[in-house]
């Protein structure tokens, strides 16, 4: 929703779009509609853990604060025990999920909940560990960066408030004239600092959806806010990565380049195919005249071609692999990329599917004229010259 600077959107850069984030009242009261079937209010926050088995000293720790419909609205895996209920919500409940990361260090691997640990001096209690989880782009909050890992601990919504917890995220304010030195103040400004994320099952309750934003931002406007053109969008994960351009133009021009060198690679591997063929050329005119049929020259140089596609294959997927090893090494070392770029450099099984379904293809399409071509020669001709 649009609640920005009449003077000027939010982003120069993309005028069309509305602030990523929004305001702690406009999310809070969008929070309480019973159209979507999960809703989701959070940002992120500091934390300071101690505790666990061995009692360790204590150590910061990034925290997310939640409602409790996070976990499963966007598929989070368990290790251990589960997430919270809405009314661990509403009346800020002394529990806390941790991730594998940090369960490990607190209690070396073992299953943590029903323990109690200290976030930020006051004692929670564990109900839940997560498993392996790390979704990149992490798109449900791109706004510290898009490749960082999740956080390593989540509290309940309400300890917000009761701790007066300000975002270690993104706070854009553009009204000046608003005191920001406390959390209700900020609370009660107009700026934007709250993620929020619906999930809505099928067309119906979209529009029902789009309804009660469009409301409620003609009932803040004539109260005097909202004075910017009426911009309220309910965006999909797919949009929402193209709106926050996560893929740069520069990437698809890369996948582009790539493609057409491949082409330009498909073209010279033909003609030095051919070339190779014509000069084998004798030997498949007397297969010929001793009854191979031209289906069968045609095969076995399709094979052949398909050989030396395969150590070709196998060549590249070892320097892939050794390239992505390189950036692996060069963003652990980075301080300003974060580990999330190194989780994203791997090679996946996903990934050598499709190398071996475009070397395939690309085999076939550059051996086949070739091979056709070998098959069409007429084996007297080289009868004679034998």
């Amino acid at each position: 929703m649009d609640d920005w600077d009449p003077e000027g959107p939010a982003y120069p850069e993309r005028p069309q779009l509305p602030p990523p984030q929004m305001t702690y009242m406009d999310a809070t009261y969008l929070a309480a509609s019973d159209v979507p079937l999960r809703k989701v209010i959070m940002y992120p926050v500091n934390g300071v853990v101690s505790g666990g088995a061995d009692g360790g000293r204590a150590f910061k720790t990034r925290t997310r604060i939640t409602t409790g419909d996070f976990f499963e609205m966007f598929d989070v895996p368990f290790q251990y025990g589960g997430g919270w209920t809405a009314q661990a919500d509403a009346g800020a409940q002394n529990v806390i999920v941790l991730s594998r990361a940090l369960n490990a260090r607190l209690f070396g691997g073992a299953s943590g909940v029903g323990q109690t640990i200290r976030w930020n001096d006051r004692e929670f209690r564990v109900i839940g560990v997560l498993g392996e989880w790390h979704p990149l782009p992490r798109f449900y909050d791109m706004n510290t960066g898009p490749f960082d890992d999740p956080e390593d601990a989540y509290i309940p919504w309400g300890w917000g408030r009761v701790l007066a917890q300000l975002t270690s995220g993104t706070l854009r304010c553009w009204n000046t004239a608003e005191a920001t030195d406390t959390f209700e103040q900020v609370a009660a400004s107009s700026c934007a600092w709250i993620q929020m994320w619906v999930e809505l099952p099928d067309a119906r309750a979209r529009e029902r959806m789009q309804t009660v934003l469009d409301a409620y931002w003609s009932q803040q406007h004539a109260a005097g806010r909202f004075q910017r053109p009426r911009n309220n969008r309910l965006t999909n994960v797919e949009q929402w990565l193209r709106d926050q351009e996560i893929v740069q133009d520069d990437n698809r021009m890369l996948v582009r380049l790539a493609f057409a060198f491949l082409v330009v690679c498909l073209i010279n591997t033909a003609g030095l195919l051919l070339a190779k063929f014509l000069k084998g050329a004798p030997a498949s005119g007397i297969r010929r005249a001793l009854g191979a049929s031209r289906a069968q020259i045609f095969i076995q140089h399709i094979v052949e071609a398909g050989i030396l596609a395969a150590g070709g294959c196998i060549v590249g997927l070892l320097l892939s692999a050794a390239g992505l090893w390189g950036l692996r090494a060069l963003y652990a070392n980075s301080t300003e990329t974060g580990s999330g770029y190194a989780g994203f450099s791997h090679v996946d099984s996903a990934t050598l599917v499709w190398a071996l379904v475009l070397t395939v293809v690309t085999t076939f399409l550059a051996g086949s004229y070739p091979a056709w071509r070998i098959g069409r020669v007429p084996p007297t001709v080289y009868l004679k010259s034998q």
